[in-house]
């Protein structure tokens, strides 16, 4: 992957204290939009999520991290304000239980997403409706012990793939395929209408016990 791709792995967990120096920073809107969640702790992890990501920001572009602003496109993938177009910083965030994923990239587009390695009842049924019928040949060949990592090698590697390019749900996700066996190294093999080598890359990591993440980005 491009060495100019810069990713930062966090935890979501805080004390109240930390999650009000957290909601500190956040604009009016995104206060708003905490106080939504059902759920305390997942209005908590989206606060100090959000706030993380306004101070990673604010230390490369230069600013507070209150001064940060953001806008969004059709589909809701965020973006810097036209106010920091000159620095052609681009960037990508993902969030699990209590870990979360930031992905920094200069010049291009980046998609990065985290995903929790576990057993689901429903994955196969998942793998058959949403990985392309290549993907999901390679998953039916796996043995049961390796089926959980590939199913979400496969998941996160799509997922980063479609934020990279902020298309969001409109993007089919048997249009492309990736690879998802263990023992292969993340890439996409092919996207649907582009011929030869497609121009995005893939990369693969687990940035904690028992998570998987995918970045895409194009060189």
């Amino acid at each position: 992957m491009d060495s100019n791709i810069d990713v930062v792995v966090m935890p979501l967990m805080g004390a109240p204290e930390v999650v009000r120096a957290s909601a500190a920073v956040l604009s009016d809107a995104e206060r708003h939009r905490a106080r939504r969640f059902v759920f305390d702790r997942d209005s908590r992890r989206f606060v100090v999520a959000r706030a993380r990501l306004r101070e990673l920001l604010a230390e490369r572009l230069g600013v507070r991290a209150h001064q940060v602003e953001f806008e969004y496109g059709a589909h809701g993938k965020p973006a810097l304000s036209r106010r920091f177009a000159d620095s052609d910083l681009h960037f990508s965030v993902s969030h699990c239980d209590d870990l979360a994923a930031y992905a920094f990239s200069s010049g291009h587009a980046i998609g990065i997403d985290v995903e929790a390695v576990r057993v689901m009842a429903d994955a196969d049924d998942l793998a058959a409706r949403c990985f392309s019928r290549r993907e999901h040949a390679t998953y039916r060949t796996l043995k049961p012990p390796d089926k959980p990592l590939g199913f979400f090698n496969c998941w996160t590697r799509k997922e980063a793939f479609v934020k990279a390019l902020g298309g969001g749900l409109s993007i089919p996700l048997d249009r492309f395929d990736v690879t998802l066996a263990p023992e292969e190294p993340a890439e996409v093999l092919r996207v649907e209408s582009t011929p030869g080598d497609c121009g995005w890359r893939l990369d693969s990591s687990c940035p904690a016990a028992g998570y998987v993440a995918a970045i895409a980005g194009q060189p």
